[in-house]
């Protein structure tokens, strides 16, 4: 009986689906703000990308999401963290992302792991088509995840169905697209609780509707545990993604679109505001009472406001560098002037890192946090680059989706390289600025450096 009671339980505990809702970017973006939408499973792992397997212990779960153009799969699979970062390990997430070093990382990641879907050109080159979209979502975009507690049961039988059904792509955009993917697998654990909306959407299926659902659906279903989390956008020189909007949303909220509209009909423009307002799609708000993913830990709460006015005070009030006194101390000019002459690379233990030429030698400027203090290269070079990162991380549009354990890392990090130049630039409060929280003090004494 002792048996079959810790088989029952095992088989309905610790599992997990996150439906995720991934803003727009780039130029798709500036057409529609619809954005993207998949599916992470925390008890599903992928034995290929296009085949599942049941996790084991200590594994992250997988990233189930639809593409076309991606090896004329239907479905790919990608392991959690190379799906947010293109890396395989949380310690090798970069500090600060810019386009050579998402793209070196991508590709590294794909010719690894991803041949068979993406392989390269006869030419030996870096294949086109969407693969890109599969690894390192969190340098283009912010993304919002709403999870779910499911069983192992609901995991088997998941992975008995995909494994056994044909996997080939059939993409349309307005029948069979990724949001209409993640219905079907959230719909499979949950029967009925997502649906696409004739009102809000003239039919196609959104991520932000699917979200929308999940949320409204967890609320008369308590038992599901409904928990809600951010993901935000790495910082760096990668442009910012934008608000996800439903379709109507996405008209109404779009001068490009409604202005002219109003101009030539009147009445049309009249009834897409009323669709808007009656359809409540604007009310609501992905990232209400939402924690914070982190890489390498439990999730965080965000940085309270009080601390972000406290830290941008801060921060502005450093001593500059003495290498860069031409920037006036701007870390972020300071780091463009370093960045756009370094290669990406990764260290002897296959962390990444950036190599540029100072002068006759060339050195590598540890780029994660595990080792940006312990690559050896010039503490000014270590100093514009955390630099960079906190600024970047104070002046998000939305200072919510900020941790505040990884700051206080972050802020340590920085005062630990400044100690390297004497105790005269050293990084301590400022007088008379807002001082941080009791919580945040207690962060950053609990912080563990490299």
């Amino acid at each position: 009986m002792l048996s079959v009671l810790v088989v029952a339980l095992a088989a309905n505990s610790g599992a997990s689906a996150t439906l995720l809702l991934e803003e727009p970017y780039g130029k798709l973006g500036f057409f529609t703000a619809t954005g993207h939408s998949a599916v992470y499973l925390s008890g599903v792992c992928a034995e290929s990308p296009v085949t599942l397997r049941r996790c084991v212990p200590g594994e992250m779960g997988v990233v189930l999401s639809r593409y076309d153009g991606v090896g004329g799969y239907d479905w790919i699979a990608i392991p959690l963290i190379p799906y947010l970062y293109a890396v395989e390990q949380p310690e090798d997430v970069p500090l600060f992302a810019d386009a050579k070093m998402v793209a070196f990382l991508r590709d590294r990641y794909r010719r690894t792991h991803l041949e068979d879907v993406a392989p390269d050109l006869p030419n030996g080159e870096i294949p086109g088509g969407n693969w890109h979209e599969l690894v390192g979502l969190s340098y283009d975009r912010t993304t919002y995840g709403f999870e779910i507690e499911t069983t192992s049961a609901q995991d088997e039988a998941l992975i008995l169905k995909f494994n056994s059904s044909p996997n080939r792509s059939h993409f349309h955009i307005l029948t069979r697209n990724c949001a209409d993917f993640v219905k079907d697998v959230i719909n499979f654990y949950q029967p009925r609780a997502v649906h696409r909306s004739y009102l809000a959407d003239v039919g196609i299926t959104t991520p932000k509707q699917m979200a929308k659902n999940l949320v409204k659906f967890s609320m008369r279903h308590p038992e599901l545990g409904l928990s809600r989390i951010i993901l935000p956008q790495v910082p760096g020189s990668i442009a910012r993604s934008k608000a996800v909007h439903g379709v109507v949303e996405s008209f109404f909220k779009s001068k490009k679109y409604i202005v002219p509209s109003a101009v030539a009909s009147p009445i049309f423009a009249g009834c897409v505001a009323a669709v808007f307002f009656g359809s409540g799609s604007g009310r609501f708000d992905p990232g209400g009472n939402a924690m914070i993913f982190v890489p390498d830990s439990e999730p965080d709460l965000p940085l309270g406001r009080e601390d972000l006015q406290a830290y941008r005070k801060a921060l502005d009030h450093l001593p500059a560098m003495p290498d860069f006194d031409t920037s006036a101390g701007d870390a972020p000019k300071a780091w463009e002037l370093i960045r756009s002459e370094a290669r990406p690379g990764l260290d002897q233990d296959g962390r990444p890192v950036l190599q540029l030429n100072t002068g006759p030698d060339t050195v590598s400027v540890g780029a994660s946090a595990d080792n940006v203090l312990t690559s050896g290269s010039p503490t000014y070079l270590v100093q514009a680059l955390l630099k960079a990162r906190l600024q970047a991380e104070l002046r998000r549009s939305n200072p919510l989706s900020v941790s505040g354990r990884e700051f206080a890392r972050n802020w340590k990090l920085l005062q630990v390289a400044m100690k390297e130049n004497g105790p005269q630039v050293t990084a301590q409060p400022v007088h008379g600025l807002l001082e941080p929280s009791a919580s945040l003090r207690s962060e950053l004494s609990s912080v563990n450096l490299p």
